[in-house]
């Protein structure tokens, strides 16, 4: 077998690949075999008809296609590893040239990974913002922890935002009341936003048994998305009463003795969620840098995938139904056009980080150990909300371990060079990258810098 290659562009090729006849003994052989099975003869026992009498049969047209079904994946295959391509997506495959019994010619063009001057990521800065795990900031969650442990308790007064009301509502369109929008004794904390637009300014100030009409979209039912008028009327006010913070309190709510000590603890989980931050903070500013330094040719039939792909996911939500899609992109004040320049912008800057920490990877090759990759899948599991065993089967039914074993990588890539960068605060103060990515050594897997990163086939 001859093969050559031609750049058609930064992110595309062609292969021209010759196989002389000689080398496809066992395709024919194969081929033979395979449409035995098919063919009855009387006289011949299935799959015992000689290769001659099926070629007499069936015509050497039909025995050539299923040789060059069979060759062409296996020979494609062969090719782009003797040219080491780093091939995306599959190859548009033509037969160039058949001349029986001698050799056959096909060409394959696809996208490849285009070549990628990485940056220095010693030359990039970055400021964050400073960890200051405030009192006012641990009074906000020391809030939410009382709040949990709260009770509620009638009032005899207007009602005021953070009140947990209970209503009944109905609307009516053009004069006709809709059905599926009336309810009674709905229970709502005001201020929360959960139920219709305009509902928290209608109720705030009425006491109980007050009513008040106010216009708003309906999102569900016959008529979503649709102007109603809406009647609220209070049927009962409560507010919520929060425990004293003292010692009995941190005794109730922690495992310890002293409100002190709790809010020494609820400081420490302050400044770690704000350690948090900072890490992705860093993370996303350096690879922000780094890909304002690099030049990414993007492969379009790539970018065009994911933008496909992107439609199909959105519009199976609908059931298929472009109709109501287009309805709901309308009621957010945004057309087709729209949606799907806004979809391809998403595309192209997910494509070009995915290559770009690709590229990293390839410098840096970070070994990926099985633990990390179990990791890996355990937290992506958690991020959707899936059953970690259910995930995996499904990954392996799909054949997208190497997906995240890839997203593992790239992570691992980042988090060395990350160290690499010099980081201050807004207040001036020098930050250790290390602290959060580990050393560069690569340790630590750094597993917040993997799942972010890049889009996976999970996703």
């Amino acid at each position: 077998m001859k093969s050559s290659v031609e750049s058609l562009s930064a992110t595309r090729v062609k292969l021209t690949v010759e196989v002389p006849f000689d080398e496809l003994k066992p395709e024919f052989d194969n081929a033979f075999k395979n449409l035995a099975q098919q063919v009855s003869l009387p006289g011949f026992r299935k799959g015992k008809v000689p290769a001659k009498i099926l070629e007499a049969r069936l015509g050497r047209p039909a025995i050539l296609n299923e040789v060059l079904n069979d060759m062409l994946p296996s020979r494609y295959g062969e090719a782009v590893q003797e040219h080491d391509l780093k091939v995306l997506g599959q190859p548009d495959i033509d037969i160039a040239e058949l001349e029986d019994g001698d050799h056959v010619t096909f060409t394959a063009e696809v996208d490849v990974r285009p070549e990628i001057d990485v940056p220095d990521f010693a030359d990039i800065s970055v400021e964050i913002d400073a960890v200051e795990a405030d009192e006012e900031a641990v009074d906000h969650e020391l809030d939410h922890l009382r709040a949990r442990f709260g009770t509620l308790k009638p009032v005899d007064r207007p009602v005021a935002d953070g009140d947990f009301i209970s209503v009944d509502m109905s609307a009516t369109i053009d004069g006709e009341p809709v059905e599926d929008a009336a309810t009674e004794g709905l229970s709502y904390e005001v201020g929360s936003g959960s139920l219709v637009e305009g509902l928290d300014e209608a109720v705030t100030g009425l006491s109980e048994g007050e009513s008040k009409e106010f216009t708003s979209k309906l999102l569900t039912g016959e008529h979503a998305d649709e102007d109603a008028l809406v009647t609220v009327t209070v049927k009962s006010v409560k507010e919520r009463e929060l425990p004293e913070l003292d010692d009995d309190f941190a005794q109730l709510a922690s495992e310890f003795d002293t409100v002190d000590e709790l809010r020494e603890s609820v400081k420490g989980q302050v400044e770690e969620q704000l350690k948090g931050r900072q890490a992705t903070d860093i993370r996303d500013k350096v690879l922000a840098a780094a890909l304002e330094k690099t030049e990414v040719p993007l492969p379009e039939s790539v970018v065009q995938e994911q933008v496909d792909g992107q439609m199909q996911q959105l519009l199976s939500q609908f059931g298929g139904d472009e109709k109501v899609f287009d309805q709901m992109l309308a009621a957010q004040d945004l057309t087709r056009e729209k949606f799907e320049e806004d979809a391809r912008e998403a595309a192209e800057d997910s494509v070009r980080t995915q290559l770009f920490l690709d590229s990293l990877a390839d410098i840096e090759k970070p070994e990926v150990s099985q633990q990390e990759l179990t990791d890996h899948i355990l937290f992506t599991a958690q991020r959707y909300g899936m059953d970690p065993n259910q995930f995996v089967m499904q990954l392996q039914q799909s054949g997208q371990i190497a997906n995240l074993f890839a997203d593992v990588r790239r992570g691992k890539a980042l988090a060395l060079n990350i160290c690499k960068v010099t980081v201050t605060d807004s207040n001036g103060g020098q930050v250790d990258p290390k602290e959060f990515f580990g050393d560069e050594t690569g340790e630590d897997s750094a597993e917040e810098t993997g799942a972010e990163t890049s889009p996976t086939a999970a996703e």
